[in-house]
């Protein structure tokens, strides 16, 4: 897999501004960008697009909506208007999609919590018609399902964005969060059937991690599923770029030029 067939999440080199990240992708010859909100707090938007549509580099989500599970209406209405403050920014980026994390309240049974999530999805479907932007539902392995995702598998992802049934309400598919599932091939295939495989991810599960969320691997490390998936998906007919999304406390504590290194080394014989 060459450099140009990449789209880096920001967040991977999450010691990096948006300009850096958006230099240094742009200099390695990668193809694309998702842009974590994180990384443009507090950053003049229009100067962010400007720099990106200068770059090269292909814009493809903006991470993270969702979250939209709350005991109360309250905290359901806040949800709703975060996604939609979302909605503007990917807007003004020109980004074409959100990537959802769609949330889980402890406490609250799942389908409570789905419920939620696709009530909330509805509720702002409106306003990503009018803006053209596309909802990727990504479905979280099981361990995040009491607090950051009831969508907890791919069927789960499937399930829902069937019920939606609209044409800008699809999946991205993240190998750290879904190689452990049994009929996973054919999951992909209904996925990519009904035109809903939106993205695909790559980072690796390490069964020894030192923590839940901040020690994923590149591929080659841990279970190693990405050239298992990776194949999976492209047979599905997904054209898409690949997108690098790793959460690292060791990687983050490097030089973060030798780790975009290290990513182009495990990603070229994909």
């Amino acid at each position: 897999m060459t450099p140009s067939q990449l789209a880096v999440h920001t967040f991977t080199n999450q010691p990096w501004s948006i300009h850096e990240c958006i230099e240094n992708y742009a200099r390695a010859e990668i193809g694309g960008i998702s842009i974590w909100r994180e990384t443009i707090a507090e950053q003049h938007l229009k100067k962010v697009r400007k720099h990106l549509d200068d770059s090269g580099l292909t814009p493809v989500s903006l991470v993270r909506g969702g979250f939209f599970t709350g005991k109360t209406p309250d905290d359901r209405k806040a949800a709703i208007t975060a996604n939609l403050a979302a909605l503007k920014e990917a807007g003004v980026l020109g980004l074409p999609s959100i990537v959802l994390v769609c949330g889980a309240t402890t406490g609250q049974s799942p389908e409570e919590n789905l419920d939620q999530i696709e009530e909330g999805i509805r509720t702002i479907l409106p306003a990503a018609e009018a803006a053209s932007i596309r909802l990727s539902i990504e479905p979280l392995h099981p361990m995040y399902a009491a607090d950051r995702s009831a969508v907890a598998s791919l069927r789960d992802a499937n399930l829902l964005a069937q019920r939606i049934n609209h044409p800008l309400v699809g999946i991205a598919i993240d190998t750290f969060h879904v190689w452990w599932e049994n009929n996973l091939e054919s999951e992909i295939k209904t996925c990519a059937e009904n035109d809903h495989l939106f993205a695909f991810h790559i980072c690796e599960f390490k069964p020894d991690f030192d923590h839940p969320l901040l020690d994923r691997g590149l591929p080659g490390e841990g279970v190693n599923a990405t050239p298992r998936i990776l194949k999976i998906v492209s047979d599905a007919g997904f054209t898409g770029l690949t997108e690098v999304e790793i959460f690292s406390r060791k990687y983050w504590a490097m030089n973060q030029h030798d780790f975009l290194q290290k990513i182009l080394t495990s990603t070229q014989n994909l």
